[in-house]
């Protein structure tokens, strides 16, 4: 008996092992990686028609063509908001990001403004809803009135009210600092490998990622009221290079996310890393410079010398070549660039102050307008 016994607890053993391998393994294959991808507007919402393009088709052919380049990574599910030209209401596409339990959220709209502005922005949730950031998320918010039940949807909510925006951060405050991380990436490759403009990483208050419980990013993909933009958003090229752009940063977000699995994932200080618009601020008399470079070599300052920045100027002093990005009296904007040149990877980036024809101390320049 006791020889027959043991063989049977031996076999028994052996398949319970077998069996909690084989789910265990099963458990795993189906634990993927889930992106949820928005197309902005969508139906009777064309979102901004700038130059005659319509944002919703736009934001669609971009949002489908990175997902179809994510598809191709068997570790990672995709699902869209939508996948053809309807109407999604705001608080849906958040819901449906829920119900998957998905660990990343992207929306992907196209800008607008009333002058030729250009650039691509990438913003998270945040009360930082100064100057333009509250336009935006003002814009992007009044969707809400397309839909029957905005009342009852949104609890009152006001598109035009400051205080209605500030209320709706604090539901995803957790992942913040992780969006910030993605929106970095997302704006890095911007730069890098589409060769665009960047006007960097902003926080606002924008309903349509205040309920995702998970990392969340609205990417502006540029400006389609810009002539330029515009068309290049319009192209097929454009919207390749653009979506490639979006691809590379959620892969690389996943790389960092598994390399990081039990510590204290991505940590960042989303205060330092997100960039704010904030009102003129004009020293008269004072012309300010991002300086990013100094070498022996005579470089053309063209943009695609530098990493895609732009108005590019070259000084030489003794045997050095200076580089230089912007020129502006706004001591605001050229703190903007200075974080541009950063975000482009220019980690010694620093602002230089003009008096005249002689260099001047920044603090010097900044006194000179509280006198």
């Amino acid at each position: 008996m006791q020889t027959t016994l043991k063989p049977t607890i031996v076999f028994l053993t052996f398949l319970f092992i077998t069996t909690l391998t084989s789910f265990n393994v099963l458990n795993a294959q189906e634990e993927k990686f889930v992106v949820v991808l928005d197309a902005g507007h969508g139906g009777n919402d064309p979102g901004n028609t700038g130059n005659g393009h319509k944002e919703k088709h736009i934001a669609l052919e971009i949002t489908l063509e990175v997902g179809r380049e994510l598809e191709k990574n068997p570790d990672i599910k995709v699902i869209y908001t939508r996948k053809t030209d309807v109407f999604v209401a705001l608080h849906e596409r958040a819901n449906i990001a829920n119900r998957a339990d998905a660990d990343l959220f992207v929306s992907i709209h196209c800008n607008a403004h009333s002058s030729q502005a250009s650039g691509t922005e990438t913003f998270v949730l945040g009360e930082k809803n100064t100057g333009r950031n509250f336009d935006v998320a003002k814009k992007e918010n009044e969707v809400i009135f397309l839909e029957d039940n905005y009342e009852e949807n949104y609890a009152g909510f006001d598109p035009s009210s400051p205080e209605s925006s500030i209320a709706i951060g604090i539901e995803q405050e957790v992942y913040v600092e992780q969006s910030v991380v993605l929106a970095r990436k997302i704006e890095d490759n911007f730069i890098n490998k589409a060769k665009r403009k960047s006007r960097g990483l902003k926080q606002a208050s924008l309903l349509v990622i205040r309920n995702t419980y998970m990392p969340s990013v609205l990417v502006e993909v540029g400006f389609l009221t810009n002539n330029q933009e515009g068309k290049y958003l319009n192209s097929k090229a454009g919207q390749s290079k653009m979506a490639s752009s979006i691809k590379k940063a959620i892969l690389d977000f996943k790389v960092e996310l598994d390399q990081n699995v039990g510590s204290h994932i991505l940590q960042v200080d989303a205060e330092s890393m997100v960039e704010t618009e904030e009102s003129p601020k004009i020293i008269e008399g004072v012309t300010f410079k991002v300086q990013i470079a100094a070498s022996s070599r005579a470089l053309e300052p063209k943009s695609y010398n530098f990493k895609g920045l732009s108005d590019i100027s070259r000084e030489k002093v003794g045997t050095i070549y200076k580089y230089y990005s912007g020129e502006t009296s706004d001591y605001n904007k050229v703190r903007e660039l200075q974080n541009e040149a950063k975000l482009a990877g220019y980690s010694g980036a620093f602002i230089i102050a003009i008096k005249g024809d002689k260099k001047i101390d920044v603090s010097e320049a900044l006194k000179s307008t509280t006198d």
